[in-house]
C-alpha cells in the first residue's frame, strides 16, 4: 500500500476532496475478471487513500437502522445517529459540520437548509419518498440524493391487504368494543373479500405486487396508470381513473406527492366511487382531500377508510394527533370502520433493515467512489474500480453546470496526463463527469484540483487518489 499523499491544509471554495475507493459496485464487479482458473489473476480494486486528511462526518436521523449505521462506522465514518426528526432551524444550526445526511420522511431539507451545508455531499432519504428534500437546490448545490425504491414494497402491499380484510370484515371496530368489555358478535355488513374488486391506482413497485396478493385472496383486479403497463396476472389496466373508481370495491392509492396528484382523490371522485366501496390510502397525506372524505363517510357513501399517511404529521412518537396539526382530526376520528395508522406502511423489520442497506451502499459509493448510479436528481455516472496494478491513478468528480464548452475547459486541464477512463451525463441544469487519470504525481494533485475548480461552470470538484 502506497503512502498517502500529504495535501495542504487550504482548499478553494466549493471544492471538497475526499475517501477512499469501495471494493464492489455493479459495473465494477462485472469488469472485472472472475477467477474461474489458476492461469489467471484477479485484478483486485486498489484502496484509495484520502486527497485530503478530513474525517467525512455522518448526520443520521429519525432512528434509521443500526445496520446502515454500522456499514458507515465499518468504512471509517464519523456518525452522529438520533432517533427523531430535526426542525429546520435545528439542520441549520447542526448541518455545517456534516458531509452526510440520512433522513426518513418526518425530516425536511429545504433551500435554507442546504444554503447552511458547506460540506454536504449527499443526502439519503432512508424510504420511498423524496419530496421531503428539495431536489432542485440540491442537484445546484452538487448534491445527489439517494433513496431505496423497492425495499419496503412488500411490507406495504401487505398493509393493505390486512385492510382491505379489515376493513370488510370490520374486525378493527370490533376489537376496539371487546377491549371496552362490549361484546357485539354480527355480520351486517361484513364481507368475503374473495370476488370483490380491487382498484389500484399507481401500479408501480408496490401496486404490482399488492395486485398479486390480492389475486392470490380470489380478487378481481383493476388498476389505472399514467403509462401503460403490462400487467401481471389477471390485472387488467383501466384508461381512467374515473373508470377504476366506478368498478371498484376497494380502491387503494399508490402514487407520489405530485402537483398534479394533491386531492386527486376529492368530492368529484368520491361521489364516482361505489356506494359501499371502501377507500385505502397509503400513498402520501395531501393526495386525499381529507374534509371531502369525512363527507363520504357521514352520508354512508362509503362503507370505510384506512389512511396511513396525512397531510401533517407529528415529529415523534408520542405527540398528538389532533385538530392543532389538522382541523379536521377529530371528525376523522370519530368515523366508525376507519382505520388509522401512524405511517407504518414500511415499518416493518424486514423492509426497514433492506432500506438501510440499500441507501447505505450507495452512500458509501458516492463518497468512496464518486458514482451516482441511483440517484433521483443527479445524472447517473460510474466508472469500473481502479486497480492495484495502476499506480498513481486520481479519480475526478466534477459536478458543473450543463453548459457548452465545460469539456473543452476539462479537458484542456486534463491534457498533460493520460485519462484512462472518461464518462459525462447530465440531467437539466446538472452535469456531472467522471475521468481516472494515469500518472499524476503527489506534487501534481494541487494543481490540477485548482485548475479544474476554476473551470467557469464549476459546481464541486472532488479528487479521489
Amino acid at each position: 500500500m502506497t503512502s498517502a499523499i500529504s495535501i495542504p491544509n487550504t482548499r478553494p471554495a466549493n471544492v471538497v476532496a475526499a475517501s477512499a475507493s469501495p471494493t464492489t459496485s455493479p459495473i465494477h464487479d462485472r469488469m472485472l475478471f472472475r477467477k474461474e482458473s489458476t492461469t489467471f489473476s484477479i485484478r483486485q480494486p486498489k484502496v484509495l487513500h484520502p486527497v485530503e486528511n478530513e474525517d467525512l462526518r455522518l448526520l443520521i436521523l429519525e432512528n434509521i437502522s443500526q445496520e446502515a449505521v454500522k456499514a458507515f462506522r465499518a468504512q471509517g465514518f464519523h456518525v452522529d445517529h438520533y432517533t427523531k426528526a430535526m426542525s429546520e432551524d435545528e439542520l441549520v444550526q447542526k448541518i455545517g459540520s456534516y458531509h452526510a445526511i440520512g433522513i426518513r420522511s418526518k425530516t425536511k431539507i429545504t433551500e435554507r437548509v442546504l444554503k447552511a451545508a458547506s460540506k454536504l455531499l449527499v443526502i439519503g432519504c432512508f424510504c420511498i419518498g423524496t419530496n421531503q428534500v428539495d431536489l432542485l437546490s440540491a442537484a445546484k448545490a452538487g448534491i445527489p440524493v439517494f433513496n431505496s425504491p423497492f425495499s419496503n414494497s412488500r411490507s406495504v402491499a401487505e398493509l393493505v391487504m390486512s385492510e382491505v380484510i379489515a376493513l370488510s370484515r370490520q374486525y378493527f371496530e370490533r376489537a376496539f368494543e371487546m377491549r371496552n368489555g362490549i361484546w357485539n358478535k354480527q355480520s351486517k355488513g361484513c364481507w368475503e373479500v374473495r370476488g370483490k374488486t380491487l382498484g389500484i391506482v399507481g401500479y408501480g413497485h408496490i401496486g404490482s405486487q399488492l395486485s398479486v396478493l390480492a389475486e392470490a385472496f380470489g380478487m378481481r383486479v383493476l388498476f389505472h396508470d399514467v403509462v401503460n403497463i403490462m400487467p401481471l396476472g389477471s390485472a387488467r389496466q383501466v384508461e381512467s381513473l374515473e373508470a377504476l373508481l366506478s368498478e371498484s370495491d376497494f380502491v387503494t392509492l399508490h402514487v407520489p406527492e405530485l402537483p398534479e396528484t394533491t386531492n386527486m382523490i376529492s368530492k368529484e371522485q368520491l361521489a364516482q366511487m361505489k356506494k359501499g366501496a371502501y377507500l385505502i390510502n397509503n400513498a402520501r397525506g395531501k393526495v386525499v382531500d381529507i374534509p371531502a372524505l369525512i363527507d363520504a363517510l357521514k352520508c354512508k357513501h362509503l362503507a370505510g377508510a384506512a389512511i396511513d399517511v396525512f397531510p401533517a404529521e407529528p415529529g415523534s412518537n408520542g405527540a398528538p394527533f389532533d385538530d392543532q396539526l389538522n382541523p379536521w382530526a377529530s371528525a376523522l376520528r370519530s368515523i366508525p370502520n376507519v382505520i388509522l395508522t401512524p405511517h407504518i406502511g414500511g415499518s416493518t423489520e424486514e423492509a426497514q433493515r433492506m432500506i438501510g442497506e440499500e441507501v447505505s451502499s450507495a452512500l458509501i459509493r458516492y463518497l468512496n467512489y464518486g458514482t451516482t448510479i441511483g440517484a433521483v436528481n443527479f445524472p447517473e455516472v460510474d466508472l469500473r474500480a481502479i486497480t492495484m496494478d495502476e499506480p498513481n491513478h486520481v479519480r475526478v468528480c466534477y459536478v458543473h453546470s450543463n453548459i457548452p464548452g465545460v469539456l473543452r475547459q476539462v479537458n484542456e486541464a486534463l491534457s498533460p496526463y493520460n485519462v484512462e477512463k472518461q464518462y459525462s451525463d447530465s440531467k437539466g441544469e446538472i452535469a456531472y463527469l467522471m475521468a481516472d487519470i494515469a500518472d499524476v504525481s503527489p506534487t501534481d494533485v494541487n494543481s490540477l484540483r485548482e485548475q479544474i475548480s476554476k473551470t467557469s461552470a464549476n459546481i464541486l470538484t472532488r479528487l479521489l487518489a
